[in-house]
């Protein structure tokens, strides 16, 4: 009870308010005397995986306020504070549309739980597919990263999956999807308007001129290219054809990572001074064979992430050692000197180390615990302890989601309106490491000679 008066309370995205949301609210309030209306956060949002609402927080918000049925209109932005809230506001009832029956029963211990009836013909999803054109995504490539992204798109509004291109021959992930097979890549290319691209590394330019040629964004696995010319033309092409060319490096897009970035682009350790951060893999099944399985080839993108997005793409020397098996790396450490700042990297495939990274500040430094690519959790410490800030952050599957949301708004946007969350220069700056080291620019740990002729400066566009 709140002064003498029932208290309700309910929640919801209320994305594209619309008379179904209004009688759910109606209900609501004829529960008892004080309506509570939980409109969840934007970052709430993303982190349980929500990828599909279209206005912001704020004009939510401000729509259920101007709605004129709930007395208090919250914010809804951790998981768990539904509890927090019902004891915070003395509320007698919890209430909840019936597509959610039995999922809040466990709220029964706090106060009435009741399940609404949804008004029937409505609904925010579809008014979000009558307001979008849907993306018809070709999947190339096969492996078990093709099977997850095929059940991650499913998560993402306005995507659908029209059909599946190996050039290997190798179905079996399009098959347990469900997803048609095209039996040619131009069958293919003719069933979609975009294409993902997970395909050996050395094939992958290839396919991705043929696809930007036939009028396609591309969204392919990282690294796209084995040369900086290479990659230069490719994005070029896909300017001039007002097309998306985008890597996938789903990291880039977890909200730990990206709140991680704001927080330290607003110095909250001051300068960057320092990143340094290891990604490794043991496994059994490792192709040794295949060069371009190893371990800059395959995570080297990945990890050079964090050290473009703190300090930059313009380095001013780059230093590779390794550790090779014939023609298999097995192991990479990079050195990158930046004048101010400097990064050390690791990579290993048949080896293995920490996983975790450390960013360096003038003012503290970031721990993020293994494995960084994966984050939810990272600590901001300083000099004294005791000022520690945690932050947690959920992400919703195998994250995979998160790039393909950002892939299919960059295609139904304008050229000119366009604003990618990672620039081509930050992709380019990686071409060029990527082609450093396929060109043996490195230093061979078991023959102790020195084979480095000097990095590359790469200027962001």
């Amino acid at each position: 009870m709140r002064g003498g008066k029932r208290v309700v309370i309910t929640y919801g995205t209320y994305d594209l308010l619309h008379h179904g949301h209004i009688r759910l609210m109606e209900r609501a309030k004829e529960l008892g005397d004080y309506l509570i209306v939980g409109v969840t956060s934007d970052a709430f949002d993303k982190s349980r995986g929500k990828l599909n609402v279209e206005q912001p927080f704020s004009e939510r918000l401000r729509a259920v306020q101007d709605a004129g049925i709930a007395d208090l209109v919250i914010a809804e932005e951790f998981q768990g504070q539904k509890i927090a809230d019902i004891k915070k506001y003395g509320v007698d009832v919890f209430a909840i549309g019936s597509d959610w029956e039995g999922r809040f029963d466990h709220l029964g211990r706090y106060c009435d739980v009741v399940y609404l009836p949804r008004t029937q013909g409505v609904s925010s999803t579809e008014l979000r597919a009558e307001r979008s054109a849907s993306m018809e995504l070709c999947c190339i490539g096969s492996g078990y990263l093709m099977e997850r992204f095929t059940g991650e798109s499913r998560h993402v509004a306005g995507v659908e999956v029209t059909c599946g291109f190996s050039p290997t021959g190798d179905n079996s992930a399009f098959e347990a999807a469900g997803v048609p097979v095209a039996k040619t890549l131009s069958d293919a290319l003719e069933r979609c308007t975009a294409v993902y691209i997970c395909e050996p590394i050395d094939e992958r330019a290839g396919l991705i001129r043929c696809a930007l040629e036939a009028g396609k964004h591309v969204l392919c696995e990282a690294p796209m290219f084995l040369s900086l010319d290479e990659g230069r033309d490719l994005f070029a092409l896909a300017d001039e054809r007002g097309l998306v060319l985008m890597e996938a490096l789903k990291t880039a897009y977890f909200p730990a990572f990206e709140r991680l970035q704001l927080l330290l682009e607003n110095g909250i350790v001051g300068e960057v001074k320092d990143v340094d951060a290891s990604f490794s893999h043991v496994f059994d099944g490792l192709n040794r064979a295949d060069r371009y399985e190893g371990s800059f080839y395959d995570m080297g993108a990945t990890v050079c992430l964090p050290a473009m997005a703190f300090l930059g793409t313009v380095y001013q020397d780059a230093r590779f050692t390794c550790a090779f098996d014939d023609d298999f790396c097995t192991w990479a450490k990079l050195d990158l000197a930046y004048g101010t700042a400097s990064a050390t990297l690791r990579v290993g495939r048949g080896m293995k180390t920490e996983g975790d990274m450390v960013v360096t500040g003038t003012d503290g430094y970031v721990y993020v615990p293994a494995p960084w690519w994966k984050t939810e959790y990272f600590e901001v410490r300083h000099e004294d302890l005791r000022d520690t800030k945690k932050y947690y952050f959920d992400y919703a599957g195998e994250g995979l989601r998160y790039e393909l949301f950002e892939f299919a708004h960059l295609a139904a946007t304008e050229p000119a309106e366009r604003i990618p969350a990672r620039g081509e220069g930050e992709v380019l700056a990686v071409a060029a490491l990527v082609a450093q080291f396929d060109q043996g620019r490195v230093r061979r740990l078991e023959k102790g000679a020195w084979a480095f002729n000097g990095g590359e400066t790469v200027v962001d566009r």
